[in-house]
């Protein structure tokens, strides 16, 4: 199978049982038309021309202005070319009823079928978190305690946030880190190298993009969900992901879901199942208090991920190398 037939194929597999998506209108920096449902309280953090770009927002029913809760960002997938803040929705919205302030960004896309890196999506990513990190106070949010999430392309742009330098929008205050304290990631394409899903559109530059080669000690915590059947990012990829980050000595978990495919996650009981293992993660983190909120689905329909230790990393098997 050539890239760009896995390509073609990556913004259906990324969506799967999602809700809908809207495609890029074709113009460079595009957002999808429709963003979020409107009951979600917004802010715009980014205006670009006369583009606003927003974050959607859900929030404890007892959060007080005078709170500092720990803040998680979701990032949807879609490669760069389609997607809408709508697919984090409910995880966003589970979290807030776990005490958390849930935050789901709309960033600009990439028109499909245009192999262009996908500059001004890191740029908005980056962007995102800076604006939260830069109104934590008027947002009952810790700015020590901000996760980055998302799912595949998403997934990704958490990533980068999180261990790529550079690539900064020129109109951002510098000052202001965008990089998280804790990455919770689902089918991420994080290693955009030579054979990997992304290299098409980053070519030579993939490592001013690509997480797996942008590993260092300061990486921050960080869990991925992935299914074993995925045919976009590989059970091997995703080790020498994890062996690399043990390597540099950060905690990184990666847990495989039988039989699974790409965007698994976004349908039930998969996105149950993920949602109580990320809960146990950052409750691991001090960051939420008391067991996950959600029953166990039952295990004849969700069986349990296979929770695998870091292989020993390798010079032959690192992807920063």
């Amino acid at each position: 199978m050539t890239q760009s037939i896995t390509f073609s194929a990556f913004l259906l597999l990324s969506l799967v049982a999602a809700p809908a998506a809207t495609p890029a209108t074709g113009e460079v920096g595009a957002t999808p038309k429709r963003a979020a449902a409107p009951a979600a309280e917004s802010q715009v953090y980014k205006k670009v021309g006369e583009q606003e770009l927003k974050l959607f927002i859900e929030k404890p029913t007892d959060w007080k202005v005078t709170d500092r809760r720990p803040a998680i960002v979701f990032f949807f997938g879609g490669g760069w070319v389609g997607g809408t803040p709508e697919q984090f929705r409910k995880q966003s919205e589970y979290f807030a009823s776990r005490g958390m302030v849930g935050f789901r960004v709309q960033y600009r896309i990439v028109p499909n079928g245009v192999k262009q890196p996908p500059v001004v999506c890191v740029q908005d990513a980056k962007s995102a978190l800076r604006w939260v990190r830069a109104h934590a106070r008027e947002l009952g949010v810790d700015p020590e305690r901000i996760a980055a999430g998302g799912g595949s392309a998403g997934g990704h742009l958490a990533a980068f946030t999180g261990m790529v330098a550079g690539l900064d929008d020129p109109g951002d205050d510098l000052k202001v880190s965008p990089k998280p304290q804790a990455l919770v990631l689902f089918n991420p394409v994080f290693n955009n190298g030579p054979g990997q899903w992304g290299h098409e559109m980053v070519g030579e530059r993939y490592r001013e993009f690509s997480p797996a080669h942008n590993i260092t000690s300061n990486a921050p915590p960080t869990i991925v969900f992935l299914g074993s059947k995925d045919p976009l990012i590989s059970v091997k990829t995703t080790q020498e992901f994890q062996a690399d980050m043990k390597r540099a000595g950060v905690r990184c978990e990666a847990f495989f879901y039988e039989g699974q495919v790409h965007g698994f996650f976004n349908r039930d009981p998969w996105r149950t199942r993920t949602l109580i293992e990320a809960d146990n993660f950052l409750a691991s983190l001090g960051w939420l208090q008391g067991p996950p909120t959600l029953p166990e689905p039952p295990t004849e329909t969700a069986a349990p991920a296979r929770k695998v230790k870091a292989p020993a990393a390798t010079k032959a098997t690192s992807p920063t190398q």
